[in-house]
C-alpha cells in the first residue's frame, strides 16, 4: 500500500515536516522525483535540517528511506547532505537505499545550467542552477548515466563521452566562468563515497514490500503548479510533480495507491520567475515574507508571496485526486486584520474558477472573497474548537471551496505546533 504526499503550490509548501510527522505510520518513504534543487526543512529537538535529496523519513529510527529512480542525484551534494546529519543518523546506512536507476548529475550538468540561463538574459525561467534540467535532458535523450553505472568498468570512459558532448554545448553558448578540473575531483571523490551505500534494483523492494503488506509514503518535491506537464509552462521544473509521477518514480501499477495527502500553504509563495496571479507586490507581501521566514532553504532566495488562489488549489486538488489536505503556516496569518482569498480569475470580460491553458500569456484579474483575520496569539492546545471563530471560518470556506477535507494544520515549524483535525 502506498500513500502519497506532495505539495499543491510552487513549492515551499513544507512538505519536509509534514512526512517526517507521517513517517511513524509508515515502513519506508521514497522519494519518486526531482533533485537537489529541493529543501526539506524539518525542526525538533531545537535543531533544524534541510534536506535536498534524502527523504524526510530519514531521522526516524524505524523507517527505510528510498532515493527512488525518478531523482537524479549530485553525488557531490549527496555527500554533503549526508555529513550535515551523520551525528544525528549514526545508522543511516542501513536505512538510506539508493535506486540504481536514479540518473547522475554531472559537474557540466550544472555548468550547462548556468550557461543556458545566463544565455536567457532578462527571460530566465528562475533556473536553481542545479543540473536538474540538463539531467533530465540527458535522461529523456537517451545519453544520461544512472547510480548502476558507476559500478561498471567503462564509466569513467562514458562519463568522458558525456561531458564532451556538453562542453560543446557549454562553448556554443559562450560560458567560460567555470574550473571543471576542481569540480571533477570533488565528483571523483563523491562517486567512491557513493559506491559505499546500498545501490539497488529499488522496483523489486518497492513490490516486495507491498506484497508483506508494508506500508509506503511515496514524498514528492516542489509543487503541482511546476509540473512539467501541467504547471505554468515553461517556469516549471523538468519532472512530473504529481501524483501521477509515483508510478514512473518509483516503478509501480496506479493501483497500489492508496490515498494522497495534498500539502497547502495558507497563502502563496513562488520562488524565481513566472505568473503568479495573486502575488502582493507590497508591504502587506513584505509582511507575509518576514512572517513566514519566505527564503528559499536550499537557495536562500527571496520568496514572492501572495493570498491563498484557490482557483489553482482547485485544479491541483483535481490533477492529484487529493484525499486529504494539509494547511501549513496558519501562524503567519495571525494578526492580520483581513486576509483574501481568490475564489474566481477574470478574464477579459469572462468570469471563471478554472485556471486557463497557458497561465503565462493570459492577463488575468484574480476576484477575491474577504475574511476577518485572528489574533496575533492563538493556541493549539484545546483543539480546533477552542481557535477563533475568524480563524475556523477560513478553515470550513477552504474546505467548502475545495471540496475536500482539511486534516491537519500546521501552526508552527517543530514536531509539536501541528493541530489535527480528523
Amino acid at each position: 500500500m502506498i500513500d502519497v504526499i506532495l505539495g499543491l503550490q510552487w513549492g515551499d509548501e513544507g512538505k519536509g515536516k509534514i512526512a517526517d510527522y507521517l513517517t511513524p505510520k509508515y515502513d519506508l518513504v521514497a522519494r519518486f522525483q526531482g533533485g537537489p534543487n529541493a529543501g526539506h526543512s524539518l525542526e525538533f529537538e531545537g535543531k533544524k535540517f534541510v534536506l535536498n535529496t534524502i527523504p524526510s523519513g530519514i531521522f526516524r529510527k524505524t523507517t527505510l528511506n528510498l532515493i527512488g529512480n525518478g531523482v537524479v542525484i549530485d553525488p557531490v551534494r549527496l555527500q554533503e547532505e549526508i555529513q550535515r546529519i551523520v551525528n544525528e543518523c549514526t545508522d543511516y546506512k542501513e536505512r538510506l537505499l539508493i535506486s540504481k536507476k536514479a540518473h547522475l548529475i554531472f559537474p557540466t550538468h550544472r555548468i550547462l545550467d548556468a550557461a543556458s540561463e545566463n544565455a536567457k538574459g532578462d527571460q530566465k525561467i528562475g533556473s536553481t542552477l542545479r543540473g536538474i534540467g540538463p539531467t533530465y535532458r540527458d535522461k529523456i535523450g537517451r545519453s544520461g548515466m544512472r547510480v548502476g553505472d558507476i559500478l561498471e568498468v567503462d564509466f569513467e570512459k562514458r562519463y568522458k563521452k558525456l561531458v564532451e558532448q556538453h562542453l560543446k554545448q557549454i562553448e556554443f553558448l559562450g560560458f567560460s566562468d567555470f574550473d571543471l578540473k576542481a569540480e571533477e575531483e570533488k565528483f571523483f571523490a563523491a562517486i567512491e563515497f557513493l559506491k559505499g551505500h546500498q545501490l539497488i534494483n529499488s522496483e523489486y523492494l518497492i513490490h516486495k514490500m507491498i506484497s508483506d503488506g508494508k506500508k509506503i509514503l511515496a514524498e514528492g518535491a516542489q509543487g503541482s503548479l511546476l509540473d512539467v506537464e501541467f504547471g505554468t509552462y515553461p517556469f516549471v521544473t523538468s519532472s512530473n510533480t504529481l501524483s501521477g509521477g509515483v508510478c514512473s518514480g518509483l516503478g509501480v501499477a496506479p493501483k497500489h495507491i492508496r490515498k494522497v495527502y495534498g500539502i497547502f500553504k495558507a497563502y502563496c509563495t513562488r520562488v524565481g520567475s513566472g505568473p503568479f496571479p495573486t502575488e502582493l507586490d507590497n508591504e502587506l507581501g513584505e509582511s507575509l515574507r518576514q512572517k513566514g521566514n519566505e527564503f528559499g532553504a536550499t537557495t536562500g532566495r527571496t520568496r514572492r508571496t501572495g493570498w491563498l488562489d484557490l482557483v489553482s488549489l482547485k485544479y491541483t486538488c483535481m490533477l492529484n485526486g487529493v484525499d486529504e489536505l494539509i494547511m501549513m503556516k496558519g501562524d503567519v496569518l495571525n494578526g492580520f486584520d483581513e486576509l483574501q482569498a481568490a475564489t474566481h480569475y477574470k478574464i477579459g470580460e469572462t468570469t471563471t474558477d478554472e485556471v486557463p491553458s497557458n497561465l503565462c500569456s493570459t492577463e488575468v484579474e484574480p476576484l477575491y472573497k474577504a475574511f476577518k483575520g485572528w489574533p496575533t496569539e492563538t493556541s493549539i492546545d484545546n483543539g480546533f474548537d477552542a481557535m477563533p471563530d475568524s480563524f475556523k471560518d477560513y478553515i470550513d470556506f477552504v474546505q467548502s471551496y475545495l471540496g475536500t477535507k482539511i486534516s491537519v494544520i500546521s501552526m508552527g515549524p517543530g514536531r509539536d505546533e501541528t493541530l489535527v483535525l480528523n
